[in-house]
């Protein structure tokens, strides 16, 4: 999630419990703790591109590391900020702790995935019920948390904090909805899906991306839920195939490994880019939910080194035309 949203969740929480006098100091130090763990985007390689992938949403996002995490918040923030505002430093751990809280579980909603239970497993879990960036689902917290440090008022929080639990909820119906749709229009193109999954598309729980792989290749479409239900057919894909789309590549090189990394974080979603031969996408992404315009990627080169890494790419497709697409099928045109 964006850190806006992480950080104002973050507060929400300490300022539901605290007492009114406390309630300014609790949402900053819940604030800050909740945007603590992103901090995780420090670990890069210039060698290695594909290293904070692995780490982002890693440890510091594991439900285990909460009290760690929390505690390390409190050391720098009690002395900084609480001690001098009547805190003991039990207050201050117990404010950043109910912050930190807050952020993995809110990462878990959206669509990215997050290690919850690492080291136990490096599984990525994403529930798919928010966008990362929604501004229906950060702004009424904004407003209510405004207000409920204006008129030291812990309630205004509860409801705050209430919203937060609500709006992935509807989230869950939604997405509940667009797969129904996407395994019925599978039914009808006589296809018998592998997987199928449904991702709210950027900043809205009405549109939606379904993805779904059958007989090899993946299938994108759109899927609009509103009062009713619209479908948007789109692209497919066929699924990567290293020994056929890369024959020259070494399987005991370090590309080689880098597509396995790839893979993983990409939960196996990918594809070779019908635009550029040596460029392997993930399919999972796009800005208009029925296209192949992949958000990031990387590339191979078939005279690297051995020991050589792939290159990592985003890439955002923020054109008139693709914005017009996005907009005509929210608005269900």
């Amino acid at each position: 999630m964006d850190p806006l949203t992480q950080g104002l969740l973050g507060a929400s929480l300490p300022q539901s419990v605290s007492k009114k006098q406390h309630i300014v100091v609790a949402g900053v130090l819940g604030l800050l703790a909740g945007m603590a763990p992103d901090l995780d985007v420090l670990i890069r390689s210039q060698n290695d591109p594909l290293l904070f992938l692995e780490f982002h949403r890693q440890f510091t996002h594991s439900l285990f590391f909460i009290p760690i995490g929390s505690l390390i918040c409190a050391l720098f923030l009690h002395q900084l900020i609480a001690k001098n505002r009547g805190l003991s430093f039990k207050q201050s751990w117990l404010y950043c702790g109910l912050g930190y809280s807050t952020h993995a579980l809110l990462d878990a909603c959206t669509t990215y995935g997050t290690q919850l239970f690492w080291p136990l497993t490096n599984e990525r879990y994403a529930w798919n019920t928010v966008s990362v960036i929604d501004p229906v689902f950060t702004l009424p917290i904004l407003i209510l948390l405004v207000f409920a440090t204006l008129k030291r008022q812990p309630w205004l929080a509860r409801i705050a904090f209430l919203w937060a639990l609500i709006y992935p909820t509807l989230g869950m119906i939604q997405r509940e909805r667009a797969e129904a749709a996407g395994w019925q229009l599978a039914k009808e193109r006589q296809h018998f899906p592998v997987q199928l999954e449904a991702k709210p598309s950027f900043a809205n729980i009405l549109l939606w991306k379904v993805v779904y792989e059958a007989e090899g290749n993946y299938h994108i479409d759109a899927v609009r839920v509103g009062a009713s239900v619209k479908i948007y057919p789109g692209e497919s894909i066929s699924k990567l195939n290293i020994n056929k789309d890369f024959p020259w590549l070494d399987l005991s090189s370090q590309q080689a490994i880098d597509i396995e990394r790839f893979r993983w974080f990409s939960n196996g979603y990918l594809a070779q880019d019908p635009t550029d031969e040596l460029r392997i996408i993930d399919v999972r992404y796009s800005i208009v939910p029925n296209q192949l315009n992949a958000l990031w990627s990387i590339k191979l080169s078939p005279s690297a080194h051995a020991d050589k890494h792939v290159e990592y790419d985003t890439h955002r497709d923020n054109t008139p035309s693709s914005r017009q697409l996005f907009f005509d099928m929210l608005t269900g045109l």
